[in-house]
């Protein structure tokens, strides 16, 4: 592909719309002697930082549209994608990305096939979610302060309604609705009616309020969530959003607070359908702070479910996330090995 883009539709936990904190602290230390694939992993280079985990009828679709700048591949991809769960939203924001990071690498021209199928289709719902989502991603890169700001989320929120009224039945465009600012109340109402349980949208929701109303949103879904529901782990997103900028202790990770989160995420996982399109998303976070809780073999775990992938929250945050997730990767290794050989030497 001409270039990396990362899935911005879980991704409302990324840059775009929640901005959390690296997992900062005592930093990753260089991890020398521990080799991926004597473990099974896969190589460095090898890791695709686009997507938390695979998609590949995504991939292809994309692939397409982006060699040909015609819409009409991504176009039946959503149409053949329910509006049921959660893969529907994910694909509209990976799609808004995709062509987000296009204009941003090639102003006036980029991300084109977006522009053409909006004025081809105008009634397709697909093209309108995504030109939403676009708009919403878009708002999000101009600088801080910039007075352009709210009138892009103005058009968001108004091509938001537009996307509703072509698919009644869809939570995804309240959901983007909801990421561009819209009426908190009218939005959610919209969408609980509609997919009660979506983590996606549950993310979105958690990103628009202060961390006292966020922890206990994040505790009432998570206490709330029916059986195979990934919403246990949302209070795990929660501390993640509030971590300080920086970390001087490793007992936070250790702490109460943390402690229950990951016992909660750990417990969505074992339980969550294995097709969940959000599970790689809980696992690389979940990944990040069993190993900075120094709990190496459950960090190990997560790492290999996921294996393969970069496009999440934390790694999707640095300038390069094959290399953080590799480095962070690595010393979960190192870890497990290093209480290996304490073990056998007791």
């Amino acid at each position: 592909m001409e270039f990396l883009w990362v899935l911005y539709g879980v991704l409302l936990i990324s840059a775009i719309v929640l901005v959390p904190r690296m997992l900062r602290g005592r930093g990753v230390r260089a991890v020398a002697a521990v080799d991926p694939a004597r473990h099974g992993f896969v190589p460095r280079e090898e890791i695709d930082i686009r997507l938390p985990g695979p998609d590949d009828e995504l991939t292809q679709a994309l692939t397409v549209t982006q060699r040909t700048q015609d819409w009409r591949a991504v176009a039946a991809l959503l149409k053949g994608t329910p509006a049921e769960g959660e893969l529907r939203w994910q694909r509209v924001q990976t799609l808004a990305g995709a062509a987000a990071v296009e204009l941003a690498q090639s102003p006036g021209t980029g991300g084109a096939w977006l522009r053409t199928w909006r004025v081809e289709d105008a009634k397709d719902a697909g093209g309108a979610a995504v030109h939403a989502a676009f708009l919403v991603q878009r708002a999000r890169r101009e600088p801080a302060g910039s007075p352009d700001v709210r009138m892009i989320l103005e058009e968001a929120r108004t091509v938001a309604d537009e996307a509703a009224l072509l698919a009644p039945g869809d939570p995804v465009p309240y959901i983007v609705a909801l990421a561009a600012d819209g009426d908190f109340a009218a939005a959610w109402e919209k969408i609980v009616s509609r997919a009660p349980h979506h983590m996606g949208a549950h993310l979105t929701a958690l990103a628009r309020l202060p961390e006292d109303a966020a922890r206990d949103f994040a505790e009432r879904a998570a206490s709330s969530a029916p059986e195979g529901s990934l919403l246990p782990a949302l209070p795990l997103f929660e501390v993640f959003a509030h971590l300080p900028d920086v970390i001087l202790v490793r007992s936070l990770f250790e702490s109460e607070v943390v402690s229950r989160a990951i016992g909660g995420a750990l417990y969505a996982t074992e339980h969550a359908s294995p097709s969940d399109s959000v599970l790689p998303v809980v696992r690389h976070l979940l990944a990040a702070f069993l190993l900075r809780a120094e709990r190496f073999p459950e960090a190990v775990e997560q790492f290999r479910a996921v294996d393969g992938y970069a496009g999440a929250a934390p790694w999707a945050h640095d300038a390069d996330p094959a290399a953080s997730y590799a480095a962070h990767r690595a010393q979960a290794l190192a870890g497990l090995e290093r209480d290996s050989v304490r073990g056998r030497t007791r």
